[in-house]
């Protein structure tokens, strides 16, 4: 079964996520601290984090980063009382692929959580399935990207990217000079045009070019299309 955790160590929002979960149709499990999280994670194995970032050990930010760096690609959702921006940027370079700030309704996470899961199946479905217009390489200048691999080099240096951040570049290189909108990304990357904030996508964006770009200003690879949406470039 779909098993969705959580780090949080409030009691009360623990009880109110494993309804939410379990009413949804998945098993959850949750852990009160980071350091509990950890070796649940490991044990658990779980297909969905929900991690909160004000813990009493260790910081959420900092969890996410030693999953990412090990290798661990499950999906990650931040859940935190901080709303601002500043944060979100932070969340995202650590490595996560949602960020839902509480307050929130009880519907969104499980609409947003649903959206997650099911990109996650497509995508494996696509993976049993050969992994159809997935297949190879996207190489142009000093970037490379394996599709279907997790692996993006420039100059080949490994790019340590969050499974969205692929995800996103992969789509792009699918099709290299065609133009991407916005609610194609958000379909394809969040699994629905409303699971997301569109402006998620900029951010998403701005991090990937800060890793593949030599000029993150003035990006080569990773081209916008005022008012329409992103392009990868076929050509230098």
């Amino acid at each position: 079964m779909t098993k969705v955790m959580l780090i949080d160590d409030d009691e009360s929002l623990q009880l109110l996520i494993g309804e939410i979960v379990r009413r949804d149709g998945y098993d959850f499990c949750c852990a009160g601290n980071g350091r509990e999280g950890m070796a649940m994670l490991e044990r658990e194995q779980p297909d969905f984090l929900i991690l909160d970032v004000m813990l009493p050990d260790v910081n959420g930010f900092e969890i996410c980063q030693t999953v990412r760096a090990q290798g661990c690609q499950v999906p990650i959702m931040f859940l935190t009382a901080k709303g601002d921006i500043v944060d979100k940027s932070i969340g995202f370079k650590a490595g996560a692929d949602d960020y839902l700030v509480k307050p929130f309704q009880t519907e969104e996470l499980s609409l947003r959580l649903q959206a997650h899961l099911r990109r996650q199946s497509q995508r494996t479905q696509s993976s049993d399935e050969g992994r159809v217009k997935r297949e190879g390489t996207y190489s142009v200048g000093d970037l490379e990207l394996v599709f279907g691999k997790y692996d993006v080099r420039v100059r080949g240096q490994q790019v340590s990217l969050s499974s969205r951040e692929f995800e996103l570049l992969e789509l792009l290189a699918s099709d290299p000079g065609s133009v991407f909108t916005r609610d194609q990304i958000l379909e394809h990357v969040w699994g629905s045009v409303e699971a997301a904030d569109p402006n998620s996508i900029t951010v998403f964006v701005r991090k990937i070019r800060e890793k593949i770009e030599d000029d993150p200003s003035k990006p080569r690879y990773l081209i916008t299309v005022w008012r329409v949406g992103y392009k990868l470039a076929d050509r230098l």
